[in-house]
């Protein structure tokens, strides 16, 4: 047979079909195993394409270097070594939701860990997801009552709102987030516990959480020894769950505790990826994943999501908590001052601010809360000189009605655990307190 007579028979041949959904990539090899990153001969991979190791345990892909792919697991890789198969999925990690979710404990995967049988899901929602266009969202125009005095006489906050809780360590930050899901006004909560030690998310679910509020609560957990990327993901899942029931049309509570740790979690991961560090000890990365995992909440065309993100702050110059800060519509402060004076809960709320207050509330109610200010700032000026005994009454209006109106004002800001508030109540204490008909 003549050479080109040869070439005439091979372009006759027709190739092979394509695998079902048309991924003709083939599965790649692992040539470098670390603790917390992978390396696999992996080529035609896409960035946060979800791959399946050997013994069927994921990993994303989260770095790219021409055929070689960079890989996070979701669990620890013990037993893998190099040359072993990956299998690219050619899809990115989703999650099954549905209302069979209410009263779960799941994981990062949306795996249930309470040890009761997988949920029934409806349907199921990237983890990923992009943000709501912002000219499709409605504009925050509603109280969300939380049934915390402190928050809704002060910091009143709107349906849709996101704020960050910003405290140290051992302030009351895990039985703030407990108060909030029993008492605010929603049709389900997602909570997302990140980086917590064991011993601390039992203790959560069976003594903080309310048998009310967890039934109607939804609870994603990773804690501090699972691999950084399964607690990297449990924010994104709360979330994506939080969506679910938010494109249904319902008030949605999303709180994530502790966006710090998963901040650390993202730099464990970009570390290894070898990224550089810049201001604040957190790479670049990190300030590109928070905008797009805090945009994901707030009100959409239908529904809302009203969130809260707790971050542990230990200096008042933490470049993480500014950055949080920044992103957010408004902050409530945790003092440890206040904590150790068995002041609880420990809310300081001349630092603290709700930045949609004016939108959403009435005129009284705006003054009676901006009266309670400054007569808490007057209180700051004179406390020493009243501790001491030098304060001299009638020189200073502000200063002696704040002094004569400081037991009220301290009864209305504090708050035993088990106890709730109307919002009415709470408006009318608030008038009582500073002297302002609300």
């Amino acid at each position: 047979m003549r050479l080109p007579d040869y070439y005439a028979i091979l372009d006759a041949i027709e190739p092979p079909p394509p695998p079902a959904g048309g991924d003709c990539r083939l599965e790649g090899r692992l040539s470098e195993v670390g603790a917390t990153l992978l390396r696999a001969h992996l080529p035609g991979a896409g960035l946060g394409e979800l791959c399946f190791l050997p013994d069927g345990d994921p990993a994303e892909v989260v770095g790219l270097d021409g055929d070689e792919a960079l890989l996070s697991p979701y669990r620890e890789p013990l037993g893998l070594s190099c040359g072993m198969l990956v299998q690219p999925s050619g899809r990115r990690a989703d999650i099954g939701v549905g209302d069979a979710l209410r009263g779960r404990v799941l994981d990062a995967l949306g795996r249930p860990v309470d040890g009761l049988p997988p949920p029934g899901i409806e349907t199921r929602r990237d983890i990923d997801a992009e943000p709501p266009d912002p000219m499709q969202r409605q504009v925050i125009d509603t109280i969300l009552p939380t049934g915390v005095r402190a928050i809704d006489a002060t910091l009143t906050v709107g349906v849709g709102q996101r704020l960050g809780i910003f405290a140290p360590a051992g302030c009351g930050k895990s039985t703030l987030l407990g108060m909030l899901c029993a008492g605010s006004e929603a049709d389900i909560v997602v909570l997302a516990l990140i980086g917590e030690r064991g011993r601390e998310v039992r203790e959560f679910l069976d003594h903080v959480l309310s048998p009310e509020a967890r039934a109607k609560s939804v609870v994603v957990v990773a804690t501090s020894d699972r691999p950084a990327l399964e607690r990297i993901k449990a924010a994104a899942t709360a979330t994506a769950i939080a969506e679910h029931f938010r494109d249904r049309g319902q008030r949605v509570l999303l709180l994530v505790d502790s966006l710090t740790r998963y901040a650390r979690a993202v730099r464990e991961v970009a570390l290894a990826a070898g990224e550089p560090i810049v201001g604040g000890g957190y790479p670049p990365s990190l300030y590109a994943r928070l905008p797009r995992l805090l945009e994901r909440a707030g009100p959409a065309a239908r529904g809302s999501i009203t969130a809260f993100y707790t971050v542990l702050m230990e200096d008042k110059a933490d470049p993480l908590a500014e950055e949080v800060r920044s992103l957010l519509d408004g902050h409530i402060v945790l003092s440890r001052k206040l904590a150790e004076s068995n002041h609880f809960p420990a809310i300081d709320v001349l630092a603290s601010v709700s930045r949609v207050m004016h939108q959403i509330c009435a005129g009284p109610h705006r003054a009676a809360a901006a009266r309670l200010r400054q007569l808490l700032a007057a209180w700051r000026e004179i406390e020493l000189l009243v501790r001491v005994g030098e304060y001299q009454p009638g020189q200073d209006a502000d200063a002696d009605d704040a002094m004569a109106r400081r037991a009220p004002i301290n009864a209305l800001l504090r708050q035993a655990v088990d106890e709730r508030f109307a919002l009415p109540r709470t408006l009318a204490e608030l008038g009582d307190a500073a002297g302002v008909p609300c």
